[in-house]
């Protein structure tokens, strides 16, 4: 089982992006931890402390039923702190980012795609590229987030970039997971965010499109739905008994 961390500028762009895998994962008995940059406030609805018990409450929902998988790990979140709209590529940020994935020992990490017209999505997916390769420094101590011990220096052997864009564009996925049975999931963690999808009008509309690509996506490879991610680096198979559609 591997170590999955997925980073988001904001609560709720893992859920946007990628909830049903992270639920599929998380069942699969893969180790989950959402990686908030920010707290995703100020807000027209919303407070920071508003936002983190939402946040809190999608990662529950996102997490596998203890009474059907036992053994499985309930998905974890961390909050970095960096200032919303204000995400700077520094150094420090890098470190911090770092931390955590050594923290979590990391073998996957999730990020969103790196052409966006939101200034945060495209700098922290930049800090994160940077940060895979800082977390492997030795010599360099890296600071972690209140809670979790100090890690070893690790170099994750994927990154995979999720869509969470504010492009108007078609996603051009390297590869889509079969998420199938999973997306009521997605949807029910996108509504915990009460304050973002629910109470603002204007953004009820955004559960539809995030239904209407999964359907999209899955019809793609031939399944009921999907999810689509992208990668600068080739994926290996073993074989092709595993390909659907």
């Amino acid at each position: 089982m591997a170590n999955i961390l997925v980073v988001g500028p904001h609560p709720d762009d893992q859920e946007l992006g990628m909830g049903a895998s992270i639920a599929k994962l998380a069942e699969q008995g893969h180790d989950v931890l959402l990686l908030d940059i920010t707290n995703g406030e100020p807000t027209p609805y919303g407070d920071p402390v508003t936002r983190a018990k939402e946040a809190d409450l999608a990662a529950a929902i996102l997490s596998p039923d203890p009474a059907r998988f036992p053994q499985a790990k309930p998905v974890k979140r961390v909050l970095l702190g960096l200032p919303n709209r204000y995400v700077e590529h520094t150094i420090e940020a890098r470190h911090k980012v770092a931390g955590v994935i050594r923290a979590h020992q990391a073998s996957i990490v999730f990020t969103p795609f790196f052409e966006d017209a939101h200034p945060d999505h495209r700098t922290v997916t930049r800090i994160v590229e940077d940060a895979r390769f800082d977390a492997k420094l030795t010599g360099v101590d890296m600071p972690v987030p209140e809670g979790m011990p100090p890690g070893e220096p690790t170099y994750p052997k994927w990154l995979f970039y999720y869509y969470a864009t504010h492009l108007r564009w078609v996603a051009n996925p390297s590869f889509v997971l079969d998420v199938t049975g999973y997306v009521e999931r997605k949807i029910e963690s996108i509504r915990a965010y009460h304050t973002q999808f629910v109470l603002p009008e204007k953004n009820r509309k955004v559960v539809d499109w995030v239904e209407a690509s999964a359907t999209y996506l899955g019809s793609r490879i031939g399944v009921a739905a999907g999810e689509g991610f992208y990668t600068k680096e080739p994926v290996g198979l073993g074989g092709i008994e595993g390909l659907v559609g």
